[in-house]
């Protein structure tokens, strides 16, 4: 699949490079955005990267603006991609209004219900459109990809690092959404794009899957952090199940607990440098 890639703005950024694209997305059907950071290491060749997945009402420009991660990704040689998190535009009734809450955010899925099933195909976008148009286009080494994400995006991290083994080589989350079949933001999403059958809803919730992983599929451990004021921590994002899943299969799991801190990118800002030595030790 080619992909042209239109160039929006570029920024010298830590001796790297921080570009924001815009692209024609053939398995969308509308237009995508997209940001990338190359450290300065990438002017000497191809160089790992971590996919990050933002979270409900961000967009691709949300990680690179409030994270603070260009610094440390510049000292690593690590590349940073930040996808939009969902289609905009697409026209579809009721998008806008339930975008705060499910329905209308991507969450890192395709979706097989009507109206969604046509635009939303999210999952297929990021892993057979937009990193083989990245790593084709940009120093970028595809054999060398970490993924991580936040909130509604560390749902997307820890599912898509189990749908598709050996594809990424690391994986971490940041107040993840665990177990969606079990909250209210992932029953009203899963309702709407994969209908009322709940017995669909499991291959996309990271527990779930993790439960009936025959071995660990990341041996080398998985990390998540979680702050304890979180306001979202008790009904919506339910770490203790996938520890309990994990623990099951074998999987070595670093879930780290931090009292005072929320949800929001104050948290994000003063944890990524974990992350990214998580990845960078990995890839």
């Amino acid at each position: 699949m080619t992909t042209t890639l239109d160039l929006q703005g570029s920024h010298a950024c830590f001796g790297g490079e921080l570009r924001f694209y815009r692209h024609d997305a053939a398995t969308i059907g509308l237009p995508m955005k997209f940001s990338v950071f190359l450290p300065p290491q990438a002017s000497q060749g191809p160089v790992p990267a971590m996919l990050y997945l933002a979270g409900l009402t961000c967009t691709e420009e949300t990680f690179m603006v409030k994270a603070g991660a260009q610094r440390k990704a510049a000292e690593l040689g690590l590349a940073l991609i930040a996808p939009d998190t969902s289609p905009r535009g697409a026209g579809v009734p009721g998008e806008a209004e339930s975008w705060d809450f499910g329905v209308g955010a991507g969450f890192y899925l395709d979706a097989t219900q009507a109206p969604w099933a046509s635009r939303w195909r999210v999952e297929t976008y990021l892993l057979e459109e937009l990193l083989p148009a990245i790593t084709a286009a940009m120093p970028v080494d595809g054999a060398r990809l970490g993924i991580c994400g936040h909130s509604m995006g560390g749902h997307g991290a820890l599912t898509l690092a189990q749908r598709h083994p050996g594809r990424f080589k690391s994986v971490s989350a940041l107040a993840p959404i665990c177990a969606p079949t079990q909250c209210p933001w992932g029953e009203k999403a899963f309702s709407g794009y994969l209908g009322p059958d709940r017995a669909t809803w499991a291959a996309h919730d990271a527990t779930a899957l993790m439960h009936a992983q025959p071995a660990a599929p990341y041996p080398q451990g998985i990390l998540v952090d979680q702050g304890l004021a979180d306001k979202f921590l008790a009904e919506q994002l339910h770490p203790h199940l996938l520890e309990a899943a994990c623990t099951r299969v074998g999987q070595p799991l670093t879930l780290r607990r931090h009292a005072g801190y929320d949800h929001g990118y104050y948290f994000v800002q003063t944890f990524i440098g974990d992350h990214l030595d998580h990845h960078a030790a990995r890839l």
